[in-house]
């Protein structure tokens, strides 16, 4: 995904006086004006914020030849597929904005496809505590990298081939976590409905430690070439550094995560392996508590009594910043599908990046005031240059 493919901005230069006359416009009156082109359909899609047992991220990497978020940084995740997912959503009521039982079984396949990580729970087991302990079910590596390719080829439905294995998706282990609607200007659009997930100690496919792994997918690596568990303080400093891609999206959840999942910056108490399990079940249920509370903020404004949960991100850019290039980007609009509804996202932070032909770098979440702040200093400045240059 291209600058132009995430969010579009013209930078235009004051208008310079000129000698020249002016040009004869009245034949442009005349001409009927353009017509505003329709925004793109959206397609429904669904992603996890997959937390390992010791509260690290997983990302996977895209090669550079993908349609979407090119050599970037992702979470799992991919468009609803009627095949394996169930009755998709109608696209022209509100309704395909909403989570649902195909966005949720959704966001499990995918993982399952692009990982292997199978989010499944033995059958008759349940998870009313998204943060308990309960194992995974357990299948062996030859069988999952089987199912993957059959899965991925429509050989077999993801939930046929998951009850065959004596397991059930745990759609219910997955907590709403915000949904992004791409801006109106984009060529391809999406309406991602974002998971949060925490493996649970045990659990397979998922190691404790940050880990790097190669990503056998069914496509021979067309879309992904490796997987890393990371703290997601370590993914916030490469997408800030510019080090590594990731996508305004990435960045803001990883910061939210931030703020109460530490992973291995902050080491547990030495104690026993309880003690040690209770410091990660601390910081799992903090954020838990985090999604459903409110208000997500101290602004004055209606978002604030929106729960993360429930949430819709539509981003749109607010200003360049001078000092950095930066575009600024505000989150508090649901989107043109959502204007005039109840729905709406953050009004306290905004987004820094600098878009590039590459993609997004040095990606920063920020404060609103703060940053505007900032501008408001920036203009006075370049006002009070401008008035000390001499005047020819």
């Amino acid at each position: 995904m291209t600058c132009s493919q995430f969010i579009c901005i013209s930078k235009t230069r004051p208008f310079a006086t000129s000698t020249r006359p002016e040009p004869d416009t009245s034949s442009m009156a005349q001409s009927p004006p353009k017509k505003k082109r329709a925004p793109a359909p959206l397609r429904p899609s669904s992603s996890i914020v997959l937390l390992s047992p010791t509260n690290q991220v997983l990302l996977l990497h895209r090669v550079k030849t993908s349609k979407s978020f090119a050599a970037a940084h992702v979470f799992p995740g991919g468009n609803l597929d009627a095949f394996h997912d169930g009755e998709l959503p109608n696209l022209s009521t509100p309704e395909v904005h909403q989570d649902s039982a195909a966005y949720r079984l959704g966001a499990i396949r995918e993982c399952f496809e692009e990982t292997g990580i199978l989010l499944a729970r033995p059958k008759g087991s349940s998870s009313p505590d998204t943060t308990s302990a309960t194992s995974l079910i357990d299948v062996s590596e030859a069988e999952r990298e089987t199912a993957r390719r059959r899965v991925h080829d429509n050989e077999v439905r993801f939930g046929d081939w998951v009850d065959s294995v004596g397991g059930t998706p745990d759609v219910q282990g997955l907590m709403p976590f915000t949904r992004w609607i791409t801006p109106a200007n984009v060529g391809r659009r999406f309406t991602t409905q974002m998971y949060l997930y925490m493996i649970p100690d045990g659990g397979s496919g998922a190691g404790g430690e940050a880990r790097e792994m190669t990503i056998p997918t069914p496509d021979g690596g067309v879309e992904h070439t490796a997987a890393l568990f990371d703290d997601a303080s370590a993914w916030l400093a490469r997408a800030a550094s510019g080090d590594d891609i990731l996508f305004p999206p990435q960045v803001f959840l990883l910061h939210l995560v931030n703020r109460f999942c530490s992973g291995s910056s902050t080491p547990p108490p030495a104690g026993p392996p309880t003690a040690v399990r209770e410091h990660y079940q601390a910081q799992r249920q903090a954020l838990a508590d985090f999604l459903r509370a409110t208000p997500t903020s101290t602004a004055a404004h209606p978002s604030s009594a929106i729960p993360w949960a429930e949430k819709v991100m539509s981003p749109h850019s607010l200003f360049v910043r001078g000092s950095d290039d930066r575009i600024v980007l505000g989150l508090e609009r649901p989107g043109p599908e959502l204007r005039g509804s109840a729905r709406g996202g953050d009004y306290e932070r905004v987004v820094l990046a600098r878009f590039t032909g590459e993609g997004p770098r040095r990606v920063e979440v920020r404060s609103r005031d703060e940053v505007f702040r900032e501008h408001r200093a920036e203009e006075q400045e370049a006002e009070a240059a401008r008035k000390d240059e001499p005047k020819l």
